[in-house]
């Protein structure tokens, strides 16, 4: 009997040893691969979390005079739904698909400061358990279950002690704080690797699309974030101090805070719908076997972008009572816009024209967000005329709206990335089956729940209300919605599935499944730590491609 029980426990003690030596690279890495895969894993559970929220929003919505949760309960869960998939998704999936990516597609073989990528991403992670610490820390009459019930936008002055009297708003600016340390360590390593540690060859002209979006976008996070954190120091000075800066009864501005938080939360948009941009302009052209149409102009284009969204901030702000002439500056600016992004989608649309379509998982998000996008864009300068956007401004419109341009937008492009660099990062194909099963059931929940939502803005719904009355003409719209959303709930599960079980089970994907053409399909899948043997020399924009095909006509240039 001993001969037998040692063999079995022998075993386990080293499978044991091993677990914890692999969690402890993990948890001291410094490898900018690592690192970008833990800024996506921890996105995507922070995105299934903000999704259960939205699925028992729509499920309290679902019928007039629902009673699924009580008024505060819809509070926090519509704020903290927000405030989670803007800070907390969002922001980590522009980290983590800039770690990840920009290093290996400049032929780099790291970020240009290894321990403060570490450290970004640690701080951003332990903000978001900050932020949903709220729900059970605190002490006293406020304390247990003092979760944000603010909105994701927290308006001044009902943040402001006399209307927010527990702990949730101390939450919320904390925590938002705190991961927003994170996201501008991020933004200066990816600046700093993209200007200095480009391999031989690499000119700037040559850069790929991808790593110049992601050097915008970086530029964007700088100069948005830290009047959002300077709010956030003003509004805690408020409520400990007695400042006043946001608290009308003394004399302080609510506008004042609106104008803080835009100047940050509109850039912020850009922020990130930029990395589905980025994503689009690599998976498109490899997938239409083209090279991306107007090359140059897309990278124009997006720095005009990034330029004029600075100036936009205030069309949030059309019902505050500004001047007229304020109402048209920002109302132009926000018109004008639309103009480089017109043109982005006009290239990636060229793009595609006439090429060999591969129409696998990948494409098929990008043409997704192609069509999701333009909804968005076409609704967002019908929001820019003022005297519309007095009509249906704070309505279930400019829900519709906003969750086209993030939702159908970005989460849409960072589909598309997801499927196109997984085998890269995991060494592993997908399941492609599973992979479009789940495309038409999420393009499928997504319209069908937020469609109706711009007839039931424009029937008069407004935003932030936890139920409503029967015989308003509402009931059918969110009826759809909340379908909509199991809908999507599917659709989410059978990605998670197919990452998970393709993870551990799938096929074999080879160092270039795609027959891609920039640098980071020329190291192993995954890649070695150094990513590089030897760093390569660049001649083309397109690298591998030319690498792989030097008698191809088709394309060629500097």
């Amino acid at each position: 009997m001993a001969s037998i029980d040692y063999p079995l426990e022998r075993p386990a003690v080293s499978l044991e040893k091993g677990f914890a030596q692999h969690l402890y690279e993990w948890v001291a890495t410094v490898d900018h691969k690592k690192l970008g895969l833990m800024y996506v894993v921890s996105a995507l559970l922070f995105f299934v979390i903000a999704g259960l929220m939205a699925f028992v929003i729509r499920l309290q919505l679902m019928f007039p005079n629902g009673h699924v949760v009580g008024p505060d309960t819809f509070n926090r869960l519509f704020t903290m739904h927000g405030t989670t998939m803007v800070f907390l998704v969002g922001m980590p999936l522009v980290a983590g698909f800039a770690n990840y990516l920009v290093p290996l597609m400049i032929g780099a073989r790291d970020m240009a400061f290894p321990r403060l990528n570490a450290f970004g991403f640690w701080i951003f992670l332990f903000g978001g358990f900050l932020l949903y610490y709220s729900y059970i820390g605190g002490s006293g009459l406020y304390g247990a279950g003092s979760a944000p019930d603010v909105g994701w936008f927290a308006n001044a002055p009902l943040t402001e002690k006399a209307f927010s009297r527990g702990h949730s708003t101390d939450y919320w600016a904390l925590g938002i704080l705190v991961s927003g340390v994170g996201s501008i360590a991020s933004a200066i390593n990816v600046i700093a690797t993209a200007f200095s540690l480009r391999c031989p060859g690499m000119t700037l002209s040559r850069m790929p699309l991808f790593v110049w979006v992601m050097v915008v976008d970086s530029w964007l996070i700088l100069v948005a974030l830290p009047p959002l954190t300077a709010a956030q120091i003003m509004l805690m000075l408020d409520r400990y101090l007695g400042a006043n800066f946001f608290n009308t009864q003394q004399g302080g501005s609510a506008v004042l805070w609106q104008h803080f938080f835009w100047i940050f939360g509109h850039p912020e948009v850009y922020i990130l719908i930029f990395p589905a941009f980025a994503i689009l302009s690599e998976v498109i052209p490899v997938f239409s076997r083209k090279p991306l149409f107007g090359r140059a102009a897309m990278v124009g284009a997006v720095v005009a972008i990034g330029f004029i969204s600075l100036g936009v901030w205030a069309h949030h702000m059309f019902a505050v009572g500004m001047s007229s002439w304020s109402n048209t500056f920002f109302a132009g600016s926000s018109m004008l816009v639309g103009i480089p992004t017109g043109l982005k989608i006009f290239n990636w649309t060229a793009t595609m024209y006439g090429g060999k379509l591969r129409l696998q998982t990948p494409l098929l998000y990008c043409c997704a967000f192609l069509f999701q996008f333009l909804v968005a864009g076409l609704t967002g300068i019908m929001l820019a005329v003022a005297p519309f956007d007095w009509q249906l401004h704070d309505s279930y419109f400019l829900i519709a709206h906003f969750h086209y341009t993030l939702m159908g937008g970005l989460v849409m492009g960072i589909f598309a990335g997801i499927y196109y660099w997984f085998p890269k990062a995991i060494g592993k194909m997908y399941n492609e089956k599973l992979g479009k099963w789940q495309f038409w059931l999420m393009i499928i929940g997504f319209n069908l729940t937020f469609l109706p939502q711009h007839i039931a803005g424009m029937l008069g719904m407004p935003r932030r209300i936890y139920t409503y009355a029967p015989g308003r003409g509402w009931e059918l719209w969110n009826l759809l919605s909340s379908l909509g959303a199991m809908v999507q709930f599917v659709a989410v599960a059978c990605l998670v599935w197919n990452l998970v079980h393709s993870a551990l089970r799938g096929e074999p994907a080879g160092d270039d499944p795609w027959d891609g053409w920039t640098l980071e399909w020329a190291t192993t899948s995954p890649p070695p730590e150094y990513n590089f043997e030897k760093l390569p020399v660049v001649r083309s924009s397109r690298p591998l491609w030319d690498m792989k095909h030097p008698h191809d006509p088709d394309w060629k240039y500097e």
